[in-house]
């Protein structure tokens, strides 16, 4: 397959994977929030799984667009969904809970898709990527299993957006949840670090762009790499079973 058809094909598998991690993780938020008492999120149609309602006009489109066209780490964001933490039932343990909802969202649709691809693998075929020199899963005869390698990606890049997530840096979610753990004297100012937490993603975004990834390679590069071995791990299991 040319380099430019394999990347086309390789986007065409990547996109829907990361759409729906995005779209599902926003709305474990809003979800979550509805039931400990703030219903913000509904009332403004966020509790919708139509991606059009999570796009941010900088982070989903121009950010990752920008950086893509010159040549950088690509990296951009949803839209957040709305929690107001003076109507929850418990604003502290509201937050938190709130907040472990989205990357929970990704690690349970990372388990359904490891199920998916156990269920469906093919006699022959090899987990690993690298193993295989192409950027798509094969079978034996080197043929591109597309349904497969979407699967494999949507595990891959769940387990990347549940953990990224869970980086303590504003407005991360485990930022709300280390806020939610630290002690009352010093929770006022952690909160206003959430007021520029904006401003701090566009400094992860330039660290990105001027000294590359290594830095998040190091940070998340263990723990993805025991995650992806678990749930394949449990895709290889029901392949087994089945």
């Amino acid at each position: 397959m040319p380099r430019m058809l394999e990347t086309l094909t390789l986007a065409l598998v990547l996109v829907p994977c990361l759409v729906i991690a995005i779209v599902f993780h926003e709305v474990a938020h809003g979800y979550v929030a509805k039931l400990l008492g703030d219903p913000t999120a509904s009332e403004r149609g966020r509790l919708t799984l139509n991606p059009i309602a999570h796009v941010d006009l900088v982070g989903t489109l121009l950010v990752p667009g920008a950086l893509a066209l010159f040549g950088g780490p690509v990296f951009g964001w949803a839209k957040p969904v709305p929690v107001i933490k003076q109507r929850l039932a418990n604003p502290r343990f509201g937050m938190m809970a709130v907040a472990a909802a989205g990357p929970l969202s990704n690690f349970l649709l990372a388990g359904l898709g490891a199920v998916l691809l156990g269920a469906s693998w093919v006699s022959g075929a090899q987990f690993d990527l690298a193993a295989t020199g192409s950027p798509l899963l094969v079978d034996q005869a080197g043929d591109a299993l597309y349904w497969q390698s979407g699967l494999y990606f949507f595990i891959l890049i769940n387990l990347f957006l549940g953990l990224f997530n869970l980086l303590p840096i504003p407005p991360f979610d485990g930022s709300h949840i280390v806020g939610g753990l630290l002690p009352r004297s010093l929770r006022p100012a952690w909160e206003r670090l959430q007021g520029v937490g904006m401003a701090l993603i566009i400094v992860v975004v330039a660290a990105s762009w001027v000294f590359g990834t290594g830095w998040l390679v190091a940070v998340l590069g263990a723990p993805m790499e025991w995650a992806m071995s678990q749930y394949l791990g449990l895709a290889d299991w029901v392949a087994r079973a089945v």
